[in-house]
């Protein structure tokens, strides 16, 4: 009797409950644990499978980052810090406030630069280094520029420096000591 029992607690199926999710045109996201209608539903995936894509897709993504930043004039080490502070390598990151994937884009933002889908790595990549290229050129300062990346640039234009914001000043901190480490430079 107890055999049995103990055979009816074992599912004979998987146990894999996949969800889904889609950005919509204001930028919201959307989850289900069953696409429907006519969205753009994309697989969100578990923390075991993310682990499993990182490692597979880390080489690639490190191409991807060394071809953008390098067209458009950007230290790729500089990306690679970012991209790290950011979302930790993870190209399906969504942070509390919204912003998505590697370099972590705000939803407005990725309508600006015409993004179609902020988690595809090559998009998130070109949009983010486009981004922060147009920031250095504003400022003309690396600290100021990533300031405005984390705070956006109202606050830094309005400050004339770093926004007194402890996230802020923490991320742009973060970043120049991964850039450093990168680089084999110490402070």
């Amino acid at each position: 009797m107890l055999l049995l029992f103990k055979a009816l607690l074992i599912p004979t199926f998987p146990l894999r409950a996949d969800i889904f999710f889609y950005v919509d045109e204001e930028g919201i996201i959307h989850f289900s644990n069953v696409p429907s209608g006519n969205y753009p539903w994309k697989l969100y995936l578990k923390e075991r499978e993310k682990k499993k894509v990182f490692l597979r897709s880390f080489e690639h993504l490190d191409k991807i980052v060394e071809e953008v930043a390098s067209r458009h004039g950007i230290d790729p080490l500089l990306v690679k810090a970012i991209i790290k502070a950011e979302s930790m390598y993870d190209p399906r990151a969504v942070s509390p406030k919204g912003a998505m994937g590697l370099m972590q884009l705000m939803p407005e933002t990725t309508r600006i630069l015409g993004i179609q889908d902020p988690f595809d790595p090559h998009q998130n990549v070109e949009g983010g280094v486009r981004y922060l290229k147009y920031l250095i050129e504003k400022f003309g300062d690396l600290s100021l520029a990533l300031a405005a990346y984390n705070a956006g640039p109202q606050i830094v234009e309005q400050t004339r420096s770093i926004p007194p914001y402890p996230e802020t000043q923490t991320y742009v901190r973060k970043v120049l000591n991964h850039y450093m480490l990168l680089k084999g430079d110490k402070f």
